[in-house]
């Protein structure tokens, strides 16, 4: 049976000054929560590194979380996104290409199993689908 499903974002290309800019990381969160319909719990947490670092953001979910980490240096953004309830998968690649200057956005998209028993049924995986298309 499917619990869920991750989104592994490995943005790249990034302008520089756009992985050191918080207010920017913090948009493209806003947009990622809103436009998902995800539910915050408590307050994001944000942790701006030493130049010529980057910056950490967490967001607990009830969904589960929302983290990024940037790598200025290497014109890199790293999100992960896990949701343990069916979502539409987010347009990274035009998002992140707007906000961040990416120039190369891979999206890798996992299912998350339960361990013991069958991994689901078709009428099952189906549903997942039917409801990550809405």
């Amino acid at each position: 049976m499917i619990v869920g499903t991750e989104w592994l974002v490995d943005a790249n290309g990034c302008k520089p000054d756009a992985l050191r800019n918080l207010e920017l990381l913090q948009t493209v969160f806003q947009r990622v929560i809103t436009e998902l319909k995800l539910q915050v719990v408590g307050e994001i947490v944000w942790h701006c590194f030493p130049s010529p670092g980057g910056v950490t953001g967490m967001a607990l979910l009830s969904e589960s979380h929302l983290a990024c980490h940037t790598y200025p240096e290497h014109g890199l953004a790293t999100i992960n996104l896990y949701c343990c309830r069916a979502r539409p998968e987010w347009p990274w690649a035009e998002h992140l290409h707007e906000l961040l200057g990416a120039r190369e956005v891979d999206v890798r998209a996992i299912k998350r199993y339960v361990a013991i028993g069958p991994a689901g049924t078709l009428e099952e995986e189906a549903e997942f689908a039917l409801a990550e298309l809405s």
